[in-house]
C-alpha cells in the first residue's frame, strides 16, 4: 500500500507512539496535587512547550483542544463573544472555520481568492477600509496554507491589513504545521490553530495559540483546566504524543535539503502528469512542499480515487472532512475552476513518504489514465 494523504492524516511518528504509550502506562490527575498528578502535569506542560516551540509562540499562550476543530471553534466564538458582529472568511477556509462562522448568529462575508487560489488582498484593504463601527472590530479568517492545493496565503500582509483596521486575524495553520516554519507572532496572527494528527500525532488533539491582542472567552466549561480557557481533564496521552511529534517534526523541518528533496520528489511526478493533459492547481503561487493537487478534463475525481485505490495507492478527492461524500471541490470553484471543480485530486506526502511512493503514484495514475481515455475514445466522447 502506498499511502498518500497526509493532510488528511499522517501516520504517527514513533516518537509519539513511544511517548503516547508511556503516558497510558502511567496514572495521575494532571490537576491533582499528589506525585502522581505532579508527574501528569509535567508531561502536559512538556509538551506545551514543544507545541509552542513549533510555532513560536510563548508556552503560556498555548490551550490544548480536542482538535483542530475545537481550536478554529474557540477563535471565532471568543472573537464573537467579544463584540464581532460581522466575519470575514476566506473562500478555501476548512469546513470547521466555514461552518462555525456560518453557526455563530452574526454576519459573515466572502474574502475572494485569485485564480492561483491566493487571497484577495486588494479586496480585504478596501473592505476594512469601508467598515461600520456597529460591526464591532473587524475578524478575519486567514489560513496559512490550504489543505487541498498546498496554495501558501499572505498572511503577514494580511496582518498588517487587520491590525491597521484594529481587527482580529484568526489563522488555521492545522495543515503548515509541520510542513514549513510557522512564527505565530511574525506572521502577526491573533490566534492560531495546530492539530496533532496532521503531522505524526494521534488524533483528537489539536492546540490554540493567541496573542495579546485577541481575548479568549471560555467554550467549554468545568473546572479550572488550561489556566481557565478551556474546563476538561486535560487528554495527558494525547497531548504527550502531540508534544513528541512537534519536535520531531520541527527537528526534521530544520534539515533543508530533506524537504527540497521531498518537494522534487512530488514535481517529478506532476510533471508526468501534466504531460499527460493533468492541470497542476495553485502551481503558480508558493506551495507545501508535500501537497499536490492536480485535475483533469473528463476524468472524475471519484474515479481517479478509486483507481488508485484498486491499484493500492491511496489519495483523496478534496478535504477528507467530505472526500466520504466526493463532490465539485469548493476551494477549486472559488478559485475560478469550476469546469474542473469535479475532476480533481489531492495527493500528500510526509515524513515518511519515499520517492517509490511518488513514482508508484505516477505509474499508477498513468495507467488508469490511459485505460479511461481508451474508454472515452471507444464511445466517441473527445
Amino acid at each position: 500500500m502506498t499511502y498518500l494523504d497526509y493532510n488528511a492524516t499522517a501516520p504517527v511518528r514513533p516518537e509519539a507512539a513511544e511517548a503516547v504509550a508511556l503516558a497510558l502506562a502511567s496514572v495521575g490527575n494532571p490537576s491533582s496535587v499528589h506525585a502522581a498528578g505532579r508527574a501528569a502535569r509535567a508531561r502536559v506542560e512538556q509538551a506545551r512547550a514543544e507545541v509552542a516551540a513549533l510555532i513560536a509562540a510563548p508556552a503560556a499562550t498555548v490551550v490544548f483542544t480536542s482538535g483542530g476543530t475545537e481550536a478554529n471553534a474557540l477563535a471565532i466564538e471568543s472573537a464573537v463573544a467579544t463584540g464581532a458582529r460581522r466575519l470575514i472568511v476566506s473562500a478555501i477556509e476548512h469546513d470547521s472555520v466555514q461552518e462555525t462562522a456560518r453557526a455563530s448568529g452574526v454576519a459573515v462575508e466572502v474574502l475572494p481568492v485569485d485564480g492561483r487560489g491566493v487571497a484577495d488582498l486588494a479586496w480585504l484593504a478596501g473592505r476594512l477600509a469601508r467598515w461600520d463601527a456597529s460591526d464591532g472590530k473587524p475578524f478575519v479568517a486567514l489560513m496559512l496554507a490550504n489543505n487541498e492545493t498546498g496554495v501558501i496565503q499572505p498572511v503577514a500582509e494580511a496582518a498588517g491589513l487587520v491590525r491597521a483596521a484594529d481587527g482580529w486575524l484568526h489563522v488555521d495553520a492545522i495543515q503548515a504545521a509541520g510542513k514549513i516554519g510557522v512564527d505565530s507572532r511574525a506572521l502577526g496572527a491573533d490566534t492560531l490553530s495546530v492539530s496533532a494528527h496532521k503531522l505524526g500525532g494521534p488524533q483528537g488533539v489539536g492546540a490554540l495559540t493567541f496573542g495579546p491582542r485577541a481575548v479568549l472567552s471560555r467554550r467549554q466549561h468545568g473546572g479550572g483546566q488550561e489556566r481557565g480557557r478551556r474546563g476538561g481533564t486535560e487528554n495527558v496521552p494525547g497531548i504527550s504524543g502531540f508534544g513528541a511529534a512537534a519536535k520531531a517534526a520541527l527537528k526534521v523541518m530544520n534539515q533543508a535539503v530533506d524537504v527540497e528533496e521531498k518537494q522534487a520528489w512530488r514535481d517529478a511526478a506532476a510533471a508526468r502528469l501534466t504531460a499527460a493533459g493533468a492541470v497542476v492547481m495553485g502551481q503558480a503561487a508558493p506551495r507545501l512542499p508535500n501537497t499536490l493537487c492536480i485535475a483533469t478534463p473528463g476524468f472524475a475525481s471519484d474515479t481517479q480515487v478509486m483507481a488508485l485505490d484498486l491499484a493500492g495507492v491511496l489519495v483523496s478527492a478534496g478535504a477528507a472532512c467530505s472526500s466520504g461524500k466526493v463532490k465539485a471541490s469548493p476551494v477549486l470553484e472559488a478559485m475560478g475552476q469550476g469546469a474542473l471543480a469535479g475532476c480533481g485530486i489531492r495527493v500528500s506526502g510526509g515524513w515518511a513518504t519515499a520517492e517509490a511512493d511518488w513514482l508508484r503514484f505516477a505509474d499508477a495514475w498513468s495507467e488508469a489514465h490511459h485505460r479511461h481515455a481508451a474508454r472515452r475514445t471507444a464511445v466517441g466522447v473527445s
